[in-house]
């Protein structure tokens, strides 16, 4: 009997049975399609050898008219700016106090010291940075002290808890994936000083949460921010920290959601000493100057500093959920709307809150919880208008949605979704599979991507099993095709002032992805388990047996750096095509047989028999790239049972 070669349809389909798939692929790890055929997915290298604090929802990059390639980097903790491989903390500061307003007090044989702030407002997690205090006596110094740290405890309105450290101790240096590990001193009996009347305090605004907190109920937000039994509201301190950011020119506005506006200025400032201040505090800005937003965007086209879920000018300080409110042209201070300006605001008029609003080309998409609008530039008197695309459409999270061009991608509650002109799902193959195992506890954690020399869209998203992003699926527009695996990405910027998209792992580290053939999250880099394995196949009606003796391979290493490259192919035979049908489980497959096929090897031969059969090929050795083309297998007929 002749060779018959396998062709199969291109992308991964879960949406049947593997049995009724056949002529497809079924399942997948870290693979992609170009042309049709499946392909090893590129590798990641950390971008800088020095991790950052917490978790970073929020990446973006420009450039500032020095030439300097910058990036805002928005976590859990704080907000830094990348430059050359280092991270410069330009968090803002929430408040000065007045010299002598803190005091401490140590434990002997205790690294725990108490600061006593009345009214301090900060949460767990918060960083402070102490100057002018003086020593306790003993191991406490006044080195000790002066210091940034990080809160690990709220006692009450007034107190809370630091752990004391060595002597000049950057928290910058202590930083080891996302994690602080510091050298502590332990006080000792002559400690009972209190940092003398010239202790000042700097604290930076309130850190985040790194899961989303669902209910306001008790219990929700952070232990100890009110009293025994109350409910909370959920506020930028006890929600999911998640950061939007735009550059104005050169500079940086920042927000975290339900947050403070914020700006930095790139030109003025020295990296590292300069901070971000609030926008509402430059010199000339309009009493109404919006204090607090879920989102801010800088519009292209017309230079208007626009904000989505903001307070409004006649009630600051209280976010208006479905308020959208936009600056006077080319202006970070003027926000009050007369006849000499173009700063004016609109207002939703369906659904409950606005989640997030993307920029395309021509307008601005804005979903709400319920519908999404289309805001486009109409010039004077009206300067911005809004009308309604579509209604009961549903969007995960602020980062769930990324455009290209004039196309606009999301993954909804249940569906994935495409704005082209019109509102429309996205059929889906993966669909069951992705929505069946998902956290939706912490839906919010969706992260979109656009991989545009792939012509990929990929979304990042928690497993049921997760409480953190730990999976993606990958939806090819150019090709309409849908293929998923495992990577843990908290955010992403494509390619553009970078040569290689850029994204954010929950270990600290920023990573340039599609570069190299490696997992570059360690040192030294290692394998990158990559995988693709078809439905079953049978002969006629799957009534009868068939006989594999032989199979000729067609894979090419043309990118692979190792000298010798090599990749698995395994050949499964199954009697039924019940069972799960998982990388991990052979419950239903009667026979199976792996063989290494390197860059020269014409033709392996094995001995299979059942009904029907698969193919999976797989690799898991370092430095090796490889793409699949038409393998053959001489498989014969071999009578009933």
């Amino acid at each position: 009997m002749p060779f018959t070669k396998l062709q199969f349809r291109p992308g991964i389909n879960r949406e049947v049975t593997s049995y009724s798939n056949e002529g497809g692929w079924f399942d997948s790890e870290k693979i992609r399609f170009k042309a049709g055929f499946p392909e090893k997915i590129g590798g990641w290298t950390r971008k800088a050898p020095y991790s950052f604090l917490g978790i970073c929802r929020s990446i973006h990059s420009f450039v500032s008219l020095s030439g300097t390639q910058l990036i805002g980097v928005g976590t859990t903790y704080k907000f830094y700016i990348e430059e050359g491989g280092y991270f410069y903390d330009i968090t803002p500061i929430r408040l000065t106090t007045a010299a002598g307003d803190p005091t401490f007090s140590a434990v002997s044989s205790s690294s725990t010291l108490t600061v006593t702030e009345t009214d301090h407002g900060a949460a767990k997690g918060d960083f402070v940075t102490f100057s002018g205090a003086v020593s306790l006596g003993g191991n406490i110094t006044a080195d000790v002290l002066n210091q940034e740290y990080q809160i690990d405890e709220i006692v009450d309105n007034d107190n809370y808890t630091i752990s004391a450290r060595a002597a000049n101790t950057s928290i910058a240096s202590i930083t080891v994936d996302g994690q602080l590990t510091p050298s502590l001193v332990t006080a000792d009996g002559s400690d009972t000083g209190n940092g003398g009347g010239s202790v000042v305090a700097a604290y930076q605004i309130n850190s985040g949460l790194g899961v989303v907190v669902t209910g306001t109920g008790w219990g929700a937000g952070t232990w100890g921010r009110s009293t025994w039994g109350s409910g909370t509201t959920l506020t930028n301190v006890n929600q999911l920290r998640v950061y939007s950011q735009d550059n104005f020119g050169e500079d940086l506005i920042f927000n975290p959601r339900a947050g403070g506006i914020y700006y930095w200025d790139t030109g003025s400032s020295i990296y590292g000493t300069d901070r971000a201040v609030a926008l509402s505090s430059l010199a000339g800005a309009d009493p109404g100057t919006p204090t607090k937003a879920n989102q801010v965007l800088v519009s292209d086209v017309d230079r208007h500093i626009i904000l989505f879920g903001c307070d409004p000018s006649n009630n600051l300080g209280t976010i208006d959920p479905l308020l959208i409110r936009f600056s006077d042209q080319e202006s970070l201070t003027t926000w009050d709307p007369t006849t000499q300006n173009t700063a004016g605001d609109l207002r939703v008029g369906t659904g409950s809150e606005i989640i997030c609003a993307v920029e395309t080309r021509q307008q601005i998409l804005v979903f709400t919880d319920a519908s999404v609008h289309a805001m486009q530039y109409l010039g004077p008197p009206f300067t911005f208008g809004i009308n309604q695309l579509s209604e009961n459409t549903t969007i995960m999270g602020p980062n769930a949605a990324v455009s290209v061009d004039d196309n606009v991608f999301w993954m909804g509650s249940r569906d994935f979704y495409v704005y082209n002109g019109q509102v429309s799902k996205l059929p889906c193959s993966v669909l069951s599979y992705v929505f069946n195992d998902f956290n939706y506890n912490q839906n919010e954690k969706v992260a979109s991507a656009s991989n545009s020399a792939f012509s990929e869209i990929w979304w990042f998203y928690p497993s049921s099993s997760s409480s953190e992003i730990d999976r993606y699926v990958v939806y090819n527009y150019q090709q309409n095709i849908w293929y998923y695996g495992t990577l843990t990405r908290t955010a992403w910027q494509d390619r553009g002032l970078q040569a290689y998209p850029v994204a954010a792992g929950t270990d600290g580290y920023l990573y340039l992805q599609e570069n190299g053939q490696n997992d570059g999250s360690t040192n030294p880099s290692t394998a990158i388990t990559s995988y693709i394995e078809s439905s079953q196949i049978d002969i006629g009606d799957g009534d009868r047996f068939v006989f594999i003796n032989s199979m000729i391979p067609d894979v090419t290493f043309d990118s692979s750096v190792s000298s010798t490259p090599t990749l698995n192919f395994t050949l499964e035979t199954r009697n039924y095509p019940g069972g799960a049908y998982l990388q991990t489980d052979t419950g239903a497959v009667t026979q199976s047989a792996t063989t290494p096929v390197e860059q020269f090897t014409n033709q392996v031969f094995v001995r299979l028999r059942g009904r029907s059969f698969a193919l999976k090929v797989e690799s898991n050795t370092t430095d090796v790239q490889w793409r699949l083309g038409s393998p053959r297998i001489d498989a014969r007929q071999d009578g009933r049972r």
